[in-house]
């Protein structure tokens, strides 16, 4: 019974691999991508964002391997698109300066909330976890960015 199990699995996941979404575009050249427009934020902080955050809210999405297999895929897709429809760091100088601000405090308040990087992705991105001292790095950083925006 369990060896008829496992090849009924196994047949499954073997038909849902020609039923594949289709992956968010990657796009190279963003003219309005906040990091290549503010060459200022501090290198470690762009280290943070560029490891933590740039999968999911911007247009520069490295697909690993498993982002191809279904049904795994349908879940890659799904937070990438709810990523990018949130917040997408590469639109950035697209925004005013009030939608800036509003951006920075909601990028606060879900570094403080623990609520991004989201759990599933540091499950497997072990490296894009914010230590204490990363998030304390961050938000210093967004609070300053958002009262320059205003000077």
């Amino acid at each position: 019974m369990g060896k008829k199990i496992a090849i009924i699995v196994f047949v499954v996941f073997i038909a849902l691999q020609f039923f594949q979404p289709s992956l968010p575009e990657v796009i190279v050249d963003n003219p309005n991508d906040l990091l290549t427009n503010n060459p200022e934020i501090p290198g470690d902080v762009t280290a943070i964002l560029r490891n933590s955050c740039y999968d999911c809210h911007s247009n520069t999405t490295n697909y690993p391997w498993y982002s191809y297999l279904s049904p795994v895929s349908l879940l890659v897709v799904h937070d990438i698109e709810e990523g990018r429809e949130e917040l997408n760091f590469s639109n950035w100088e697209s925004f005013n300066k009030i939608e800036k601000a509003g951006a920075i405090d909601d990028i606060i308040g879900v570094i403080e909330a623990r609520e991004m990087p989201i759990q599933i992705y540091t499950v497997i991105h072990q490296d894009a976890s914010l230590s204490d001292s990363e998030r304390e790095l961050l938000i210093g950083w967004a609070d300053e960015y958002s009262d320059s925006l205003f000077d």
